[in-house]
């Protein structure tokens, strides 16, 4: 996948137009590949909040878990079950500021990927070369902003997992037997960060072709070629 194929006339095909041929560039690629996986990480962080609630999920009915057993939690009553549901609410909201965060940043994210791809369909990058400068600081930007970013995560979620809260919340729940309410990372919450991973090289990788791009737009702006377009 390279650049430069955008600029080659091809035989025919459904993005053969001047402006959806953008889409089979190497840039596109890396594009679109960004905006799926901070849509994985907005959907992991949304997982990760939707499930922390126990006796008291959705509706106060609680979640998948009162399906799960039938009913309402027969092992909860009287003082259990508003212990229950105080644990519940409290480490639900200690949990809240880093989802958010990071369901916002994942979102921000997938949003500015999507605004470079319809620049590059209508051609932005061919008449501003000097956007393609600009977005290449950008993806470095981004890039490097995810380290941080990963950091505070593991930070803030460890401190709730660590908190007495969910550890009295996960004594109270495996006294009743109920199991999945353990104070360590779940399965959403590493998957976002092992996306998050992944989209570091690809906005790296996405700076490079943008470096690149730069490089072949000035070279054939030089010369009178009509069919090629960017």
């Amino acid at each position: 996948m390279q650049d430069i194929d955008y600029y080659e006339e091809s035989g025919g095909g459904i993005l053969d137009c001047h402006k959806c041929r953008y889409l089979c560039t190497g840039r596109a690629c890396c594009q679109l590949v960004e905006v799926l996986l901070n849509m994985l990480i907005l959907i992991c962080c949304s997982v990760s909040y939707n499930t922390t609630g126990g006796y008291t999920g959705i509706s106060n009915l609680g979640g998948i878990y009162y399906y799960q057993f039938g009913g309402a939690y027969n092992g909860f009553s009287g003082a259990d079950g508003e212990k229950a549901q105080t644990l519940d609410v409290q480490f639900y909201n200690l949990k809240l500021p880093t989802v958010t965060a990071s369901m916002a940043f994942g979102g921000a994210l997938m949003t500015f990927c999507c605004l470079l791809i319809l620049l590059g369909v209508l051609r932005v990058p061919w008449r501003w070369p000097v956007w393609l400068l600009v977005e290449c600081v950008l993806d470095v930007v981004i890039a490097v902003g995810y380290i941080p970013a990963l950091y505070f995560y593991f930070q803030r979620l460890q401190e709730a997992y660590s908190s007495q809260v969910c550890k009295d919340r996960e004594a109270l729940y495996s006294s009743k037997g109920y199991q999945g309410f353990s104070c360590a990372l779940h399965g959403a919450d590493i998957a976002a960060a092992l996306f998050a991973c992944m989209a570091v090289i690809v906005f790296f990788i996405s700076a490079l072709l943008a470096i690149r791009g730069f490089r072949t737009v000035r070279q054939m702006k030089k010369k009178p070629v009509n069919t090629f377009e960017f």
